[in-house]
């Protein structure tokens, strides 16, 4: 299976970036053919400018700033997200990936004023993630991560894909041991995968 690794960390040596490694690795051991595409390393600029704003709804050239990263997600079957939570969001990268390669033509499509779901070659998705609160707080605060991929991106994919979601919470109270169990979480969700 041809799977799109989107990971959003500044920090290849974070717990993040480990996780990171941990997904690459076990996929590929697996045999998935895996388009590692780190947001960071590759310099992806996440702000929309003017011009792309203005072309959005134009599927003829609305493609064309981000043309590489649109031809990657839509190679993929499958696609799996590893990022931090940071204040109750995406890290800003990640939310602008969205914002520039999920577009009009590409994750869905406007047929008489609805919105259709556009990636239908995706079949599979994960989230690997972790965040600095509490799965109580989170969820105080509405859980917008879990929920724009439980909903949102739920929306455009095959239908019926299933989606996995997999969170460390409370890393600011973390310790070495649950930090490993999460690790060998992620290990074992990837080697399944």
């Amino acid at each position: 299976m041809r799977v799109l690794v989107v990971h959003a960390h500044p920090v290849a040596e974070s717990y993040n970036g480990g996780l990171h490694r941990i997904i690459v690795e076990e996929l590929t051991a697996k045999g998935h053919e895996v388009d590692d595409c780190d947001l960071h390393a590759e310099g992806f600029d996440p702000v929309m400018s003017r011009e792309e704003r203005l072309d959005y709804h134009d599927t003829e050239t609305n493609t064309a700033p981000v043309g590489k990263h649109v031809a990657r997600l839509l190679a993929a079957q499958a696609l799996v997200l590893s990022f931090p939570v940071w204040n109750f969001g995406y890290p800003a990268i990640l939310k602008g990936y969205f914002d520039r390669v999920f577009l009009p033509g590409v994750s869905f499509k406007l047929v008489d004023g609805s919105i259709r779901p556009n990636l239908h070659n995706i079949k599979k998705v994960a989230v690997v993630t972790s965040y600095g609160s509490s799965r109580l707080r989170a969820m105080i605060f509405g859980d917008p991560p879990r929920n724009v991929v439980n909903r949102g991106l739920r929306a455009v994919i095959k239908p019926g894909a299933p989606v996995k979601y997999l969170a460390h919470y409370d890393m600011n109270n973390s310790t070495p041991e649950t930090r490993v169990r999460f690790m060998e979480r992620t290990r074992n969700a990837m080697r399944a995968f």
